[in-house]
């Protein structure tokens, strides 16, 4: 069962996400969750990103909450089965920085 992320997790492997110099990545007021907006060129390439993000959520069987309009994508993470953050969430941020980063 996979669970919350404990106080050295947040700290060791949060902290750099949420860091200005690092991912860019905020905390959600009242949960237990993350999120951050990413803008694209167009909605071709906001839509390319959403679908290599899609495969690999759904490889891991873990789906981001998302919201698109044209260029922009809205992402929030946060681990259901664990009611918070968990691992899966710190793994899937680091995939979404790396997809944006390759367009």
């Amino acid at each position: 069962m996979v669970t919350k992320l404990n106080d050295n997790d947040r700290q060791q492997k949060l902290g750099p996400l949420l860091s200005t110099q690092g991912g860019g990545w905020s905390l959600v007021d009242g949960r237990d969750a993350i999120k951050k907006t990413f803008m694209f060129s167009d909605f071709n390439q906001a839509f390319a990103f959403m679908t290599s993000v899609a495969l690999k959520a759904e490889k891991m069987d873990h789906h981001p909450e998302w919201f698109n309009v044209y260029n922009r994508v809205e992402i929030t993470l946060s681990t259901h089965d664990c009611q918070g953050l968990s691992v899966r969430d710190i793994a899937l941020a680091t995939h979404i920085d790396q997809t944006a980063q390759k367009l």
